[in-house]
């Protein structure tokens, strides 16, 4: 098998802001590579517009849905992928085994471009090969009508799913028999929703963009929007120019949070300028946030006492319960403990203490450098008590927002995709569809992973995503799949989860996001909502990649179909034929979704109620409620350093590069870390690189250090020194996936904590 040619592997440092020259640069050069500059340049002219298609990308809101301009950098990255002219077909299955095409990188898997017809795994030759659409979901239906208990399928979500096609994902799902939903909110922000709903009601934010512009300091814990959201950071730079204060806590200098360069503004390109974001940056350990959070609260808490006038009191008395237990927790904790585990100075605290006190509305925003940790629940219950602590929920230009990833994750699990279901729904669901739905709850992502492992999980289903890449524990996951009777995973392009397989697999190809859909009742679209609960209509603009695709409502259709055959009154087929059919049967379970076909017809969309943003608290006190913020002392990378005082154990944290969307690879290179050509990299403090006997670019193998003292390794790691806390590294996920054990999850929430590992480096003996 030919390699590709592998880029030039060099570390340099970037001089530029996020954004700007290098950006426009960067799709330019993406548009190209792909072989779509004029059909590319074209298709993103349609992103997030009224009559366009939603970015595939993250789910970070519109301005207005409706300006000529909406997409950034890392969102060309998706569509490019998505629109790209590069075909996966058959010829390249009958080219290559399935033994042959695991020994290939993900970026080599994916770049192969995208998927043309839907393929068998044949065994005796160890290659796929077509199938018709039809054996395919009769094949499916064989083995699930097979099972002698539903809840030995699983049935994986992708947060790019339409909530058409979650909607009857789930409604087939539940008729089957199971609420066997394992998501991709279970791997992100499932410890968001789970601190959140029990302590204002809802389990998203509560803030719109239009927030934004009336804030007066903005919070942002462990998120990196440069690479991750890139379109908040035009909110960032507005905010900043508009006087606001923007405080950033995260362990790594990350460009985005430092300076930024609107494409969009002709001076600022014309003269090589930039707006600086952050006014204040605390680099704090990993996993700091909660005591820093707590230290930020035990000043507040100082000058209320000390002066007066600090505290919102009537909105206290008012709408919240807890807040002696929180005072007295505050005033009993020390600055010293603080400053040991938050790895800030009291006096940055304190500093961050008064912008926060000095600051009439504040948004907290935070991403998955908050909720992947053992303790995040906790943590996001710490940060939304900040908040109440002076009202600064319900009202304009206040509030949290945990920005979410994929984009339709939000989306997803308002449409019912949860292994916990709500009774109501459930009660809703028997009411509009005449069954009985399953009561218990079903598995979530690491749970499915156990029973796979057990051999109780069968056949595992996933609407999109890259189930083997995208779970911790890699290796542990994969022979729990490779377990499985049957594996199916409906994509666009090939990904590692389809050479890790089961003993039957197929791979079924559906619609992009920015194709046509041509159903019998014409062209049809399809919504998303983003992350803060906007519902906007989204329709493709290009020919569907190969006429044998199927959309992801048509492959659920067809699949429930063909499975439940005369168990179902649902008339599966007669509802794909015109997608508002379906939006109207979520109107009739979802009282927030009435008059859905007329409300998404206006260009833009619509905001579903939001009670907590009212001060309308949904709690089982009819209040919000404080939580004490109990720093712990007990973390698993305490323990580790407890278990090996004689050796320097490091807490790791994975990351994206800025090539890379989730587990899609669209490059080698992390432009504003300067990386380029390479990804098996750890960034290091350079103290600790001497600390080691090393010296910087050496190569480590990454040793998991746990309790239960299975052997996990990544090897042949480049250290670069870089800008991050003593005691802390930063490597990319998927490769370092394999350190991450099943059992590292956060309480409550079950999340898995990538972003706090505990780990010892030694030099690489792989040459």
């Amino acid at each position: 098998m030919t390699k590709p040619t592998a880029p030039a592997e060099k570390i340099e440092f970037y001089p530029g802001p996020a954004g700007g020259w290098g950006a426009l640069n960067s799709v330019k050069n993406t548009l190209l590579r792909h072989g779509i500059a004029i059909k590319g340049a074209k298709t993103l002219l349609s992103a997030n517009q009224p009559d366009g298609f939603d970015c595939p990308g993250c789910a970070w809101p519109d301005r207005n849905h409706a300006s000529s301009f909406e997409f950034c950098e890392n969102g060309v990255k998706a569509v490019a992928a998505e629109a790209t002219a590069r075909r996966a077909t058959p010829d390249l299955f009958a080219r290559y085994t399935v033994a042959e095409l695991a020994q290939q990188s993900d970026f080599w898997l994916e770049d192969q471009g995208r998927l043309t017809q839907p393929l068998a795994y044949d065994a005796a030759s160890d290659k796929y090969r077509p199938i018709a659409w039809d054996d395919a979901f009769a094949l499916i239906a064989r083995h699930l009508n097979a099972l002698p208990d539903p809840n030995q399928a699983i049935f994986y979500t992708s947060g790019r799913t339409s909530n058409e096609a979650a909607f009857l994902y789930q409604l087939f799902v539940r008729q089957y028999g199971t609420n066997n939903f394992p998501d991709c909110s279970n791997m992100c922000h499932e410890a968001s929703g789970t601190g959140m709903k029990p302590q204002i009601g809802v389990g998203k934010g509560t803030v719109t963009l239009h927030d934004f512009e009336q804030a007066d300091a903005i919070f942002v814990f462990g998120q990196n929007p440069g690479t991750n959201h890139p379109r908040m950071l035009g909110e960032l730079r507005a905010a900043h120019l508009r006087g606001a204060r923007i405080v950033s806590f995260n362990p790594l200098r990350e460009r985005g949070l430092e300076r930024f360069a609107d494409p969009q503004d002709k001076l600022e390109m014309a003269t090589l300028g930039a707006t600086p974001i952050s006014t204040h940056y605390f680099q704090l350990r990993v996993g700091g946030d909660l005591a820093a959070v707590k230290g930020i609260m035990k000043q507040v808490l100082e000058q209320e006492d000390a002066r007066g006038g600090v505290l919102d009191h009537a909105f206290i008395a008012e709408h919240t319960t807890g807040f002696d237990a929180l005072a007295a927790e505050l005033r009993s904790e020390s600055w010293a403990l603080l400053e040991e585990e938050s790895g800030l100075s009291e006096a940055q605290m304190r500093a961050a203490g008064d912008i926060y006190l000095n600051a009439r509305s504040v948004i907290a925003c935070w991403g998955m450098g908050i909720t992947q940790h053992k303790y995040a629940v906790r943590t996001i219950q710490a940060i939304v008590s900040l908040l109440l602590m002076r009202g600064n929920i319900g009202r304009p230009g206040a509030g949290p927002c945990p920005v979410r990833g994929h984009s339709n994750v939000q989306g997803d699990r308002t449409m019912g995709i949860w292994e916990k279901p709500p009774p109501a729904l459930l009660e809703r669901l028997q009411q509009v569809f005449h069954f009985e739905p399953p009561r218990a709850p079903g598995v979530d992502t690491v749970e499915a992973i156990g029973l796979m492992q057990s051999g109780r999980g069968k056949v595992f289903f996933g609407l999109g995503g890259n189930f083997a890449a995208a779970t911790p524990d890699t290796y542990e996951t994969w022979k729990a799949l490779q377990r499985c009777d049957l594996t199916v995973h409906v994509a666009t392009k090939l990904n590692r989860s389809h050479v890790v397989h089961g003993k039957e697999a197929l791979i079924l190809p559906c619609l992009g996001r920015t194709e046509i859909d041509m159903q019998a009742g014409g062209v049809q679209g399809v919504t998303v909502e983003d992350s803060m609960g906007m519902v906007h209509l989204s329709k493709g603009i290009n020919p569907p990649a190969s006429a044998h695709l199927l959309s992801e409502p048509a492959i659920v259709a067809r699949l429930a179909a063909a499975t439940l055959a005369g168990r179902s009154r649902v008339q599966w087929r007669w509802l794909v034929e015109d997608y508002r059919r379906i939006r109207d049967l979520i109107a009739r379970v979802f009282p927030d979704f009435h008059d859905f076909n007329q409300r998404v017809a206006v260009p833009g969309g619509f905001r579903l109620r939001n009670a907590a943003s009212e001060r309308v608290w949904e709690t089982p006190s009819g209040k919000a409620r404080f939580y004490p913020p109990l720093v712990p002392r007990d973390t698993p990378a305490h323990q580790a350093r407890a278990r090996h005082a004689d050796q320097l154990v490091f807490t790791l944290l994975t990351t994206r590069s800025h090539d890379q969307y989730n587990t899609s690879i669209y490059g080698m290179d992390d432009r504003y870390r300067g990386v380029y050509g390479q990804r098996r990299v750890v960034f290091i403090h350079r103290q600790d690189i001497y600390a080691l006997g090393m010296k910087d670019g050496d190569w480590v193998d990454i040793h998991t250090v746990w309790s239960d003292d299975q052997q996990r390794c990544a090897k042949r790691f480049r250290l670069v020194a870089y800008d991050i806390p003593r005691g802390n590294l930063a490597a990319y996920y998927p490769e370092t996936n394999p350190l991450v054990p099943l059992s590292a999850v956060a309480d409550a929430a079950g999340t898995p904590t990538s972003k706090s590992i505990p780990v010892l480096l030694r030099p690489s003996l792989n040459t």
